[in-house]
């Protein structure tokens, strides 16, 4: 191999880890974000009411005061399972605090699978089912897990795509029930 050969190569290196980088930095900082307690996009939260499946109706503006996750997740989805245990013992820690963990399951076909899923791993928050227009309330979900966190005066204050680690999502969530509501 001659030396140029060589810089071809080695530049064609730093330039891949530089891209993978900058991927991870992209998909982390959302996260990173949310539990500094920065940025965040302050949009008003839509208008969306579900029927759970225990049958309690659940609406965002009947939330307000709260702090409420609302995460779209499926049964067949790896990182929804994997980031449900820390949805679950963030919620059980801090709902008498004022967090409302909402999931919405996008599965396909009957609720009795989901209801399954949830009595399985011990999933006590509430849960409804998806529906396109459900998502089209938030903009679209392109991916899952997708969560969107609304603070107490409404507004959705972060979006995070990808599995939400639960350090993380303790931070931001301590950091939003911190805040007065309005």
């Amino acid at each position: 191999m001659n030396l140029g050969s060589l810089r071809h190569s080695r530049a064609l290196d730093i330039a891949l880890v530089v891209a993978a980088l900058a991927v991870v930095g992209w998909r982390a900082w959302p996260q990173v974000a949310a539990a500094l307690g920065t940025g965040g996009a302050h949009t008003a939260a839509p208008a969306l009411a579900v029927r759970s499946l225990r049958g309690d109706t659940l609406s965002l503006a009947g939330l307000r005061g709260k702090v409420v996750l609302v995460n779209f997740w499926a049964t067949w989805c790896p990182p929804c399972r994997a980031e449900m245990p820390g949805f679950q013992h963030v919620y059980e820690a801090r709902k008498g605090s004022g967090l409302v963990v909402l999931g919405l399951a996008t599965d396909d076909g009957s609720q009795v699978p989901v209801s399954v899923f949830l009595v399985e791993h011990g999933i006590t928050y509430p849960v409804a089912m998806s529906t396109l227009e459900t998502e089209r309330l938030f903009g679209g979900v392109n991916a899952i897990p997708t969560t969107f966190v609304i603070d107490r005066a409404g507004r959705i204050r972060y979006q995070v795509r990808g599995m939400f680690a639960r350090p993380t999502l303790e931070r931001t969530v301590d950091h939003l029930l911190a805040e007065p509501g309005s």
